[in-house]
């Protein structure tokens, strides 16, 4: 029996109904900078007994796929408070994974990074592992056909330094290596609802989003580097300029389903 991956990507496209905790945001400048590696280098960082890391055939290879998703965040806001607004940039680091239970295509963060002060409510409420970070930015686009002239991030953080400088080619995303349809790679890559990571008290915690499609255009690396991978033994500052693919959007929007929870109890300490 064949997997209909479009059938599944069509049940995360239904929205949920609203929480009384949930965050909404427009997003622009959306960058999503995916890195195939070999499985071996993240197993220490996933819980085994919690989550697969799916292998796919790149460049002749079975490697695993992991990404960093930079952004800003125009009017961040819990929905119960719509005259409460944020804006500051926003860097997501993650693996794909499956989880084991629901056998569902997943993310594991790693961490994220954050410009803005709502980084230690969030950490101090419900110990996800957000971090402070100072953003700063450049962005130039054609305004007719909204295609980057200049694309760059730079980001200071204790926890993650990063310099994100992107080509924005202004064709569409089409299929990408190691993925049989572009339903497939849509519903790995682009429409992972579910997020795990350990919290503040070492136990695997669990959030989701909700978003529409999204529409890419193709981009590609000029420079790009981020501590975090390379302190984790994860990528060298020659693999970062090379990613497996890279998928740029002017704008978007998300829905964060809150207050996170936990998905079972795990004393493993976090690597780190």
């Amino acid at each position: 029996m064949t997997f209909n991956y479009r059938d599944v990507l069509n049940q995360r496209l239904s929205p949920p109904q609203d929480g009384w905790v949930d965050v909404r945001s427009k997003l622009k400048h959306f960058a999503l900078i995916n890195y195939a590696l070999p499985k071996s280098r993240l197993e220490s960082y996933i819980p085994a007994s919690h989550f697969e890391i799916p292998e796919f055939t790149i460049g002749g290879k079975q490697m695993a796929l992991m990404s960093a998703v930079p952004f800003w965040d125009v009017d961040f806001h819990f929905i119960n408070l719509p005259f409460l607004k944020f804006s500051f940039g926003q860097t997501n680091f993650r693996v794909y994974v499956i989880d084991k239970r629901s056998g569902e295509h997943a993310v594991w963060f790693f961490g994220t990074t954050l410009g803005s002060f709502v980084v230690y409510f969030a950490k101090g409420a419900w110990g996800i592992p957000w971090y402070y970070a100072r953003y700063q930015s450049l962005f130039e686009q054609d305004p007719l056909t909204r295609r980057y002239h200049s694309y760059k991030y730079t980001i200071d953080s204790k926890w993650c330094d990063a310099q994100v400088e992107l080509e924005d080619t202004g064709v569409p995303v089409s299929l990408t290596e190691g993925f049989s349809s572009v339903d497939e790679m849509k519903l790995i890559l682009t429409h992972p609802v579910d997020g795990y990571f350990y919290n503040s008290n070492h136990k695997v915690g669990k959030y989701a989003v909700w978003h529409k499609e999204i529409s890419f255009t193709t981009g590609r690396a000029k420079n790009i580097y981020f501590s975090l991978y390379e302190r984790l033994g994860l990528l060298s500052k020659d693999e970062m300029q090379n990613p497996h693919s890279v998928f740029i959007c002017p704008e978007t929007e998300f829905k964060v389903l809150l207050p996170p929870g936990e998905y079972a109890d795990n004393n493993k300490m976090n690597p780190l």
